[in-house]
């Protein structure tokens, strides 16, 4: 399984391929310096002895991988039995929470996105919102899986969030109650007559055939569509061969996406195969700030192919690949071994996919300021962009309103235009 996305209330922005065909050959290994290693061992029986409370061997080894990893990159992570169940609870796309996908920063955990009608969607947390306090304890010393212990619980109690919001003068308290998440990866209606709205939330495995039922609803009710808006806005990512899959739906042939290794060499390339679902009608992509990994991959492959136009802000940036690597029956590593490139060989790390046309998100007239916006770059220990000799695309003009979804209506006008230019029999 490789899974492009971002946390679920749980392991941080990931894209997870599951290949124990990738051990290295450990013969090119270089031998562990000596010296360091004494070090370790030296600074384990310092806290063993001193440190101010009782510690097993075992929660200071399992600490030592943790800051091991930690200090490679945002993505990595070492999963114990208990995370990587919470995993595959994840991707089952039902679990027990807040629905609200998190990271961890500047000593808080930062909201990326909450998950659409989850307890955090209808309590009003926001994009960019640092939590400083759950439940009246300070998370500056708690990893993501701390956080996300405590978060979790019995459907039906409560648990208070400390928030700090840009805009907001005061840190300030919001009580939510956890719930039974259960997460419908796509769902869809009319816009107009001939004109389908699709909105996707997250890649799961299911989620092509999802989506391939709900575009077929849609042909049905509406006796053909003549145009599709695809909704990627505030989706996290998810499985790979999901997000290759729905790319698929639209794309009649070619490369959808490649990943590399650490030499830059192909290590594997994904390919459409003929088919176009909505049968050449115009397609509009929404994205913005919160659409991430196998969101990104959709959306470059369907521009790459100039199958649609993409439209909204910039994405998240994320072009890095896990690979769930078993360590024992009870562990795994969740490590970044690829980057990933779009149909035209473009790495958007960092800068993430710029749209086609670039129009502001909604800003409600109650809102004095929009939430700060994080994306990939504002990462600790994000990986680097590589250089392009092409350089960056130019950004284009944006709009600006207030009120009501522009973006989605500024979709909706362009798929009219569209209709009238589009071809006609006869």
């Amino acid at each position: 399984m490789t899974y492009f996305g971002k946390s679920f209330i749980a392991f941080s922005f990931v894209t997870l391929l599951t290949a124990p065909a990738y051990a290295q050959d450990t013969s090119k290994l270089q031998p562990l310096p000596l010296e360091l290693i004494s070090t370790f061992t030296k600074v384990f029986e310092t806290i063993k002895t001193y440190y101010v409370e009782e510690i097993t061997d075992e929660e200071l080894l399992e600490s030592a991988i943790h800051g091991m990893i930690g200090g490679l990159d945002p993505h990595s992570a070492f999963l114990n039995s208990r995370q990587m169940s919470d995993f595959e609870v994840e991707t089952s796309g039902k679990y027990g929470g807040l629905g609200i996908e998190i990271t961890k920063e500047n000593g808080g955990i930062r909201v990326v996105t909450p998950i659409d009608d989850s307890p955090a969607y209808e309590a009003g947390i926001l994009p960019g919102d640092l939590i400083i306090q759950l439940d009246n304890s300070p998370v500056n010393r708690m990893t993501i899986s701390d956080a996300v212990d405590v978060m979790r619980g019995k459907p039906g109690t409560d648990i208070i969030l400390t928030i700090l919001r840009t805009g907001v003068v005061q840190p300030f308290d919001v009580t939510l109650t956890r719930a039974v998440i259960k997460i419908k990866s796509a769902r869809s209606y009319l816009l107009e007559p001939k004109i389908g709205y699709l909105r996707i939330t997250q890649f799961q495995t299911s989620t092509p055939e999802v989506v391939r039922s709900e575009i077929q609803r849609m042909h049905e009710d509406s006796q053909a569509l003549e145009g599709l808006v695809v909704d990627l806005r505030n989706n996290p990512g998810g499985e790979l061969r999901s997000a290759v899959g729905i790319s698929d739906l639209f794309i009649e042939g070619g490369v959808i996406v490649t990943t590399k290794d650490r030499n830059g060499a192909i290590d594997q390339e994904y390919l459409a195969t003929p088919g176009d679902i909505v049968h050449g009608a115009p397609v509009v992509v929404l994205v913005n700030e919160g659409s991430a990994s196998a969101s990104e991959i959709v959306a470059g492959a369907l521009q790459d192919h100039a199958r649609a136009v993409i439209m909204g802000k910039n994405t998240f940036g994320k072009a890095s690949v896990q690979t769930l690597l078993p360590i024992s029956q009870s562990a795994a590593l969740k490590l970044t071994t690829h980057r990933y490139y779009t149909p035209n060989d473009r790495s958007i790390q960092s800068d993430g996919i710029v749209p086609d046309i670039e129009v502001d998100r909604i800003e409600l007239p109650e809102q004095a300021q929009q939430p700060s916006v994080m994306r990939e770059e504002n990462l600790a220990g994000v990986i680097e962009k590589e250089e392009s000799s092409e350089g960056s695309p130019a950004r284009p003009e944006s709009f600006t309103y207030q009120g009501a979804d522009y973006q989605l209506q500024q979709a909706l006008n362009l798929l009219k235009a569209l209709q009238i230019t589009q071809p006609t029999d006869g």
